[in-house]
């Protein structure tokens, strides 16, 4: 059940109650209904406009997921990705945890991230919850355990407890001569730096998030400082990555075509100098020259912005999309380009892998979600729906198909994409159901097709390393949403599947939190009986919801 509801209206944000908020905004609802049932806004994040000291339009927000684990708890490399960001669709291992991690403490009633909740709620420190029992301004004891968001907007980096209704942040961390524009979590992480930071200075920064949240000022703690004023690359961060399965290895990609490696244990002040560029239309890997060096390469990726980078989950295959149309596919221990296509039109702004390695989302000016095959070296679907540029695409690991065909090979993709027309579409895609062109027959006539698996009728792959043109319309199959609602007011920038919900962010920096239908219906009949209405920060798991729990 909504208790509060943020609206966007005219004159800014006011708050209301759910009945009233349809009265006042009737175009913006507080559900959207699936197959599955109802999605229900169960509350919004968002951030105190009084402490941004630079405007939004210099920067969009972008969010990250983290989910912090016991402290000290032993911390073991997994090949999974370990940061689930909005932007460039890097799922974190923290996604599968949510749920799990806080579900037992879903009775006692703090901010929503564990331990009991005796400090007062007028004390913003104090409603950090987790072991804060006094209305102290320090934080000795609080260790940070449970799930939290990331957020920039203007010169701010914001914290916000998931598992809280409290709209407001719990955390903000100022810069005063840069913006943030991009970030990633490794929850994975052996020595406390967790959370990287990039900014539209280019300079970056690796920092513990716990001990951020520990300290009570407003700017960055424990920092280790890398490309400091530029001294390797003075254009804008873009997009910022953890390497899967590498620990302390993080790639950063920038608006002038280059990405750079880093490994965050090396000196960030190290001399980093890196041969000329040769040509500037190729592909091509340049190493440090000292062993010292930090970065330790340098990958010349395009003309133009890398606009998103994105891990597969096993760190096996990189992808970058740019300001030049193209995705890029690259074998990331090789240091290959592997395959790639250009979009039908304009700059791609967003890319997401499936958890299997098999499809990857890309979503751009062209108001298309592109659905690229890593087995077929082909782009195999596109989805129309949008109204305007795709911002955000992702895969919804947590959806389980009502058809599954029981041996454990996905046969149905469950994907989400928003746009800068405030929409958010839920997309199904079952390849083997897929009407799929074979090829075209003479010229002027029609193509043929057929049903079935496409990797049967597709032309041979291309040779390794191929960047193909953009296909003809007529040549891919089209798919439509499943759901298409409209979310927010401004322009959306980005989505975060979980376990128990969907995340919608705008570019202005407000993110809503809609339930799934298992768990909203649990919820409703269940929390009223269970806990008492007299607390305002009612924990946003009431159990461990499992991924069956989402089919009816």
């Amino acid at each position: 059940m909504i208790r509060d509801t943020m609206i966007n209206t005219a004159n800014g944000m006011i708050s209301t109650s759910s009945s009233a908020a349809n009265a006042q905004s009737p175009s913006l609802k507080t559900y959207f209904k699936t197959p599955e049932g109802r999605y229900k806004l169960h509350y919004e994040k968002t951030h105190p406009s009084g402490l941004l000291h630079y405007a939004h339009g210099k920067t969009v927000t972008q969010v990250t997921l983290a989910h912090l684990k016991d402290k000290p708890a032993p911390s073991t490399p997994t090949a999974a990705s370990s940061s689930f960001n909005a932007s460039s669709g890097v799922r974190s291992a923290a996604a599968r945890w949510l749920g799990s991690g806080n579900g037992s403490r879903a009775l006692s009633f703090v901010g929503g991230n564990g331990g009991s909740k005796s400090v007062s709620s007028t004390s913003r420190i104090g409603s950090l919850g987790a072991s804060s029992l006094s209305n102290s301004m320090t934080n000795t004891n609080f260790d940070g355990k449970g799930t939290y968001l990331i957020f920039n907007v203007g010169d701010a980096i914001f914290i916000s407890d998931l598992n809280s209704q409290d709209k407001d942040p719990i955390k903000s961390i100022h810069f005063s001569n840069s913006n943030p524009v991009c970030h990633a979590f490794d929850q994975d992480a052996k020595d406390g730096h967790d959370l990287l930071i990039g900014l539209n200075s280019g300079d970056v920064y690796s920092v513990s998030l716990r001990q951020q949240l520990q300290d009570v000022g407003k700017k960055l703690v424990g920092a280790q400082h890398y490309n400091k004023d530029g001294s390797v690359n003075s254009s804008r961060c873009t997009s910022i990555a953890w390497v899967p399965g590498v620990d302390g290895a993080f790639v950063v990609a920038h608006a002038d075509g280059n990405m750079y490696v880093y490994e965050k244990n090396k000196d960030g002040a190290g001399d980093s100098s890196f041969s000329v560029i040769k040509d500037q239309t190729q592909f091509s890997v340049a190493h440090a020259r000292h062993s010292k060096s930090n970065p330790i390469a340098r990958w010349h990726v395009c003309q133009g912005s890398i606009n998103s980078i994105a891990f597969s989950f096993d760190g096996a295959y990189l992808a970058t999309i740019g300001r030049d149309g193209y995705l890029r596919v690259f074998d990331y221990s090789k240091e290959q380009l592997v395959c790639g296509s250009q979009s039908y039109y304009g700059a791609l702004l967003c890319c997401a892998w499936s958890m299997d390695g098999k499809y990857i989302l890309t979503g751009g000016e062209d108001d298309l979600v592109q659905v690229w095959s890593m087995e077929d070296r082909k782009v195999v679907a596109w989805g129309e729906g949008h109204n305007s540029w795709v911002s955000g695409v992702a895969f919804d690991s947590h959806w389980s198909s009502p058809n599954s065909d029981g041996t454990g090979e996905t046969v149905m993709y469950r994907f989400g994409s928003v746009g800068q027309d405030t929409q958010l579409l839920l997309w199904d895609l079952e390849m083997d159901e897929i009407v799929v062109p074979m090829r075209r027959g003479p010229p002027g006539g029609s193509p043929t097709y057929s049903t079935g698996s496409q990797s049967s009728h597709w032309d041979n792959a291309c040779p390794l390393g191929t960047l193909q043109p953009a296909p003809s319309i007529r040549d891919v199959p089209k798919i439509s949403p499943l759901v298409a609602h409209r979310v927010h007011t401004e322009p959306l920038s980005g989505l975060i599947f979980t376990q128990e919900s969907v995340l919608t962010v705008c570019r202005e920096g407000h993110i809503k939190i809609w339930m799934r239908p298992s768990v909203a219906e649990s919820q409703s009949s269940n929390s009223e009986t269970v806990l008492s209405g007299s607390f305002k920060d009612k924990p946003l798991l009431s159990s461990k919801f499992g991924t069956s729990s989402y089919k009816h």
